[in-house]
């Protein structure tokens, strides 16, 4: 990397913005430690991310104002997190950012009770033992792309709004009956053979794509869904989307599909992604999509054979009045 990028240059990055808030920006310094730094006692944010730190800096733990910390894309293993869970002047943390690390168990974070954001993404991670210490004020959780094999140590998060476990392995969707205020779950890139929501009626956005699902049976209660991507699996029937009148987003490409059902009063559908089934024609499609002739505006049938239909794109401007894309076809 050029030196340009280095410390010096971003001794401009502190600065105030109209609700005061005082950041210091130090990505993508390539900086292993701190030493040359100068930390203004009143910083609020501190990014280091992209960095090549191992060690905190004992001075971040004197920044009793800082609401935000990331030490994302460092070097940084347990034991080098390890003094956190004593940096008691630093309690009022709101967000902690330590993805793409080298961790290989939740830290301990107990001390900070204001918590709001917690990311460990993109680390070594095998267990979720450890997040029962984290405070229940939690409104963000990012465990992608990690070892985790067992949803756990989760149900006191009441206020969570986002959880995030993709690319882990996980086989069974569980404990989630107490996540009442949970809007986001974002699951895919796992092993999950079917879906259990364990009650939840509120969520907005679910993501299952590349699991292991045959059927897409346990959604029937999620009225409020709004985007629901499961992708990339072995569902052969579209089932149990009648109630999901909300739906905007229905993405149920690369599946074993050989025909279009139960969305036919989804009066609110902008996207329906189905390419890469096994749709044979186009003979129903108008019937099939009804409820949203008129807000469908995207649309893929690709790599079915009905898409080798005569006049396939045609067709579908005749149906849907407002399309604006068929496939990767985009109109004016």
């Amino acid at each position: 990397m050029d030196s340009s990028t280095g410390p010096d240059n971003h001794e401009s990055t502190v600065e105030d913005d109209v609700e005061s808030t005082v950041l210091l920006d130090l990505s993508s310094c390539q900086l292993r430690d701190l030493d040359s730094v100068e930390l203004p006692p009143s910083l609020n944010e501190l990014d280091l991310t992209a960095n090549r730190l191992t060690a905190l800096d004992p001075r971040i733990s004197h920044l009793s104002n800082l609401k935000k910390l990331s030490l994302r894309q460092n070097l940084f293993t347990d034991d080098g997190v390890l003094p956190l869970s004593t940096w008691h002047p630093i309690s009022a943390l709101h967000e902690l950012v330590l993805r793409d690390n080298q961790l290989k168990k939740i830290p301990d974070v107990s001390i900070f009770k204001m918590l709001l954001v917690f990311d460990v993404s993109f680390n070594e991670i095998s267990s979720l033992n450890g997040l029962s210490k984290v405070s229940n004020t939690l409104k963000e959780l990012y465990v992608s792309k990690n070892e985790v094999t067992k949803m756990e140590e989760i149900e006191h998060f009441h206020e969570l709004q986002i959880l995030e476990l993709g690319s882990n392995r996980l086989r069974v969707m569980e404990n989630l009956e107490n996540l009442s205020t949970l809007q986001e779950l974002w699951l895919g890139r796992n092993r999950i053979r079917s879906i259990n929501l364990c009650g939840l009626k509120c969520i907005k956005k679910l993501s299952l794509q590349s699991n292991r699902l045959t059927s897409m049976t346990g959604l029937e209660e999620c009225v409020a869904l709004e985007e629901l991507y499961l992708s990339h699996n072995g569902i052969t029937k579209m089932e149990g989307l009648s109630t999901l009148v909300n739906l905007r987003v229905l993405d149920v490409s690369s599946n074993k599909l050989t025909e279009i059902n139960d969305i036919e009063n989804l009066a609110k559908l902008e996207d329906l992604w189905l390419n890469d089934n096994q749709i044979p024609s186009l003979d129903n499609i108008a019937e099939a999509v009804a409820g949203s002739r008129e807000t469908l505006t995207t649309i893929y049938l690709e790599r079915n054979p009905c898409a080798n239909s005569p006049n396939y794109v045609s067709t579908m401007r005749g149906i849907f009045a407002n399309i604006q894309q068929v496939d990767s076809e985009m109109f004016a």
